[in-house]
């Protein structure tokens, strides 16, 4: 049966990891009798594939590595023959044997698999549906699906912290100025990200700290650190901000951002960069120390309380600069709950874990599971497979899964995924599947 060679080493490899092939009767190319006492522990660094392995080959018990190849040719066609790492492999192992110029003791694995694995395993790959194996989930059990769930959620935390691992580290663990990072990073969401970091990166956090008390002279560091206070006004409140922000500018040799690099178009003026900044700058000057007060906050209305911010009056009525506006937004619950979801529950999550204490993490969870489900194209997707979030716990997790398994086709690395493709254990299936005689 015909494998891909772009994917075959990957199966061959999950193959040999999980014992998924007939272990019964083994003997090498040349009929020496074979029995597996350890598969070894898989390398996903340079080297064999499999390292700490124990095999008996012929009566006698060998230690060391096993590299896997689709064919036998393989080994030379790779340069292993000039690579010092592969001196103490003791089993090669290929799904296709077709040379015997090496000294290495061979296993071909090619008539022990189930031909079926190696069906399923080709159907996901090159399945172009929105989730390749969508038709057999109703295979997976609901405790499987919820244990596989809670890992996607470990994995996802752990990616969305590890950005603000590193500022805790760069800035020898001041939470106040990593929560002050984060939460830039937070408003910006989704398309001014990038712009809102630099924004918050682009002023000593000490600076920002001593104008908390003052909004006016708050409003206009961040607002002429964004580069939007260049030029000249009509209205007196951005005049203002633009004399407070010479001031400051002057007095601090403070560099202002670009303006070009804040993106407006084809977003509700509510999620304009002038908003989201002046929403930004209201929540500071009300919460001096918002690490803390997040800590403190136990239970999810008073959090989302916490974030629901008007801006200052001029706001009541623009948009933008000397721009008036009939009626205007701030802040909307939609938003409160993106920030609360990718910036204040990992932030807590790092800290309980960071600190070793455990309600934080709890918390976080728990605030996630009360949390409705976003509502994004991914997500929508989902839906119309029948896959349902009921929270934002679920959603958070079917991204995780759609994202960095779905997508990029790490069909065995997903406890779904490998369910689907072993199907039946090995010595359940039929004969005509095996493609060997039971």
């Amino acid at each position: 049966m015909f494998v891909d060679p772009l994917f075959s080493e990957e199966l061959l490899q999950h193959i040999w990891q999980f014992g998924l092939f007939d272990q019964r009767h083994l003997s090498t190319i040349r009929g020496e009798p074979i029995t597996i006492i350890k598969a070894g522990i898989l390398n996903r660094d340079a080297g064999p594939d499999f390292t700490a392995a124990r095999v008996r080959i012929g009566g006698v018990e060998w230690a060391g590595n096993v590299e896997l190849h689709y064919r036998s040719s393989d080994w030379r066609k790779h340069g292993h023959h000039r690579n010092q790492r592969y001196d103490n492999v003791i089993l090669h192992v290929v799904f296709e044997h077709d040379t015997d110029a090496l000294n290495i003791p061979c296993l071909e694995l090619q008539q022990r698999i189930p031909k079926m694995l190696l069906k399923r395993y080709q159907q996901l790959k090159e399945e172009a549906a929105f989730v390749p194996c969508t038709p057999l989930l109703h295979r997976i059990t609901e405790e499987d699906w919820q244990t596989w769930k809670g890992k996607l959620m470990r994995e996802r935390f752990e990616r969305k912290t590890s950005l603000f691992l590193n500022w805790l580290q760069q800035n020898h663990f001041n939470w106040e100025e990593v929560c002050f990072r984060a939460m830039a990073q937070g408003f910006g969401m989704p398309v001014n990200t990038d712009a809102f970091l630099q924004l918050a990166q682009s002023m000593p956090f000490v600076l920002l700290a001593r104008q908390r008390p003052h909004l006016q002279r708050l409003e206009s560091l961040l607002f002429g650190q964004a580069g939007m206070l260049a030029g000249s006004f009509k209205d007196a409140y951005p005049q203002q901000l633009q004399e407070e922000y010479r001031f400051l500018q002057h007095k601090h040799q403070l560099e202002p951002l670009p303006s070009h690099g804040w993106r407006w178009l084809r977003m509700r003026p509510s999620a304009f960069p002038t908003m989201r900044i002046a929403c930004f700058s209201m929540l500071l000057h009300h919460t001096p120390h918002l690490f803390s007060r997040i800590l403190e906050t136990e239970d999810l209305p008073s959090l989302e309380k916490l974030f629901f911010v008007a801006p200052s009056p001029y706001w009541e009525d623009h948009y933008r600069f000397d721009i008036p506006a009939i009626r205007t937004a701030g802040i909307g619950k939609g938003t409160v709950h993106h920030i609360l979801i990718n910036t204040v529950i990992p932030l807590l999550h790092l800290y309980g874990k960071h600190m070793g204490l455990p309600q934080y993490p709890q918390r976080a969870a728990r605030f996630l599971q009360q949390l409705p489900a976003e509502n994004n194209r991914i997500i929508r997707g989902w839906a119309a497979e029948n896959t349902i979030a009921a929270s934002a716990w679920d959603s958070q997790s079917l991204l995780q899964l759609k994202q960095y398994y779905c997508e990029e086709k790490k069909c065995l690395e997903c406890m779904v995924g490998r369910r689907l493709i072993r199907g039946a254990d090995v010595n359940e299936c039929r004969e005509d599947e095996l493609g060997f005689e039971l």
